[in-house]
């Protein structure tokens, strides 16, 4: 006897299946990635630095789009920063500083959702290494110190370290919390050096390029001390 030919809630269900399976979301993630970066490149944010913001945008209104767009332009790799050298320069250090940390804890936020969802179960599997294991463990069983440490000293990309925290067991409330806490130090430097970017020799902008030549070399000394730490479990 012939087998049953397939009903069509069959194949719609088998589709499904597919279509919400780990690796098709990660490549629907990899081609969101994909078209964000080409219209970042095609946007040239930089610009915000010599060009100003649209006359049209003024007070509370221009602060709150600035930050929809920092958190969207961070999802798509572009440099903080860059991003908070403008919120600076457009809006002045405190009102910047506060702009730049909304954009960032958006962008946190929308990386992680996103990675979370379209590419944390395709990758997990993946982490068979001996070093990816353990990082891996660190920031799940330690997220808030862990996400704290990597906002206090930059060096990674912002956005790669979102996605990396995401794929992670890492929870939503220490992961946004240590973001906030610890991104406001290197913002509010950037943000003062924007501000006085006119004036490259007034001790307001020598303080905010030295305190962020100091927190990168820091970086470069906690990285050094942790590879050892990770190579050896």
């Amino acid at each position: 006897m012939l087998p049953p030919a397939a009903t069509p809630d069959g194949l719609a269900a088998r589709c499904t299946r597919v279509l919400f399976s780990p690796w098709c979301r990660l490549g629907l993630l990899l081609a969101l990635l994909a078209c964000a970066a080409a219209f970042t490149l095609w946007w040239q944010p930089q610009h915000l630095l010599t060009a100003g913001r649209p006359a049209q945008l003024s007070g509370p209104t221009a602060l709150v789009v600035f930050a929809l767009a920092y958190g969207a332009c961070t999802t798509a790799f572009v440099p903080r920063p860059v991003l908070n050298l403008a919120a600076g320069a457009l809006f002045g250090s405190q009102a910047g500083l506060a702009g730049a940390l909304a954009g960032t804890v958006l962008g946190a936020a929308l990386a992680f959702g996103l990675g979370r969802l379209l590419g944390q179960d395709a990758l997990r599997p993946l982490l068979r290494a001996r070093w990816l294991t353990a990082a891996d463990r660190q920031l799940s069983e330690h997220g808030f110190r862990s996400m704290l440490a990597i906002r206090l000293f930059p060096g990674l990309p912002f956005c790669a370290t979102n996605y990396c925290a995401a794929v992670s067991r890492m929870g939503w409330l220490p992961y946004l919390v240590a973001t906030a806490l610890g991104s406001i130090p290197n913002t509010a430097a950037y943000a003062v050096a924007g501000a006085r970017a006119s004036s490259p020799t007034s001790p307001a902008f020598l303080v905010a390029m030295g305190f962020i030549a100091v927190s990168a070399l820091g970086a470069l000394v906690v990285a050094w001390c942790k590879r050892k730490a990770l190579r050896g479990h």
